[in-house]
């Protein structure tokens, strides 16, 4: 075997950046929430997933992030489906 081939395969986590892989994992188990939930997912639902908690009334600290000013829209293919299966339903 061509030792530098299988010097490139080695794992080396000295080069990992902890903040992406964090990212990671969080988007990660979102996907995986929403591979197995029956239903859409509200805000509310995300946020817990995610871990995120509401800001504390006259907080003043920045430890929460701000939160979106808008949600966006389903896109014409999910608006679509939603209509026929509100349809089928009645």
């Amino acid at each position: 075997m061509d030792r530098g081939i299988d010097a490139r395969l080695r794992f080396n986590t000295r080069f990992h950046d902890q903040v992406a892989l964090a990212e990671i994992e969080l988007y990660s188990e979102l996907l995986t929430a929403v591979a197995t939930a029956e239903h859409h997912l509200s805000l509310a639902e995300i946020d817990r997933i995610l871990g995120v908690r509401p800001a504390r009334a006259g907080s003043t600290g920045h430890s929460a992030a701000p939160r979106p000013t808008s949600v966006p829209s389903p896109s014409r293919h999910t608006a679509a489906s939603e209509r026929k299966r509100s349809a089928k339903r009645g």
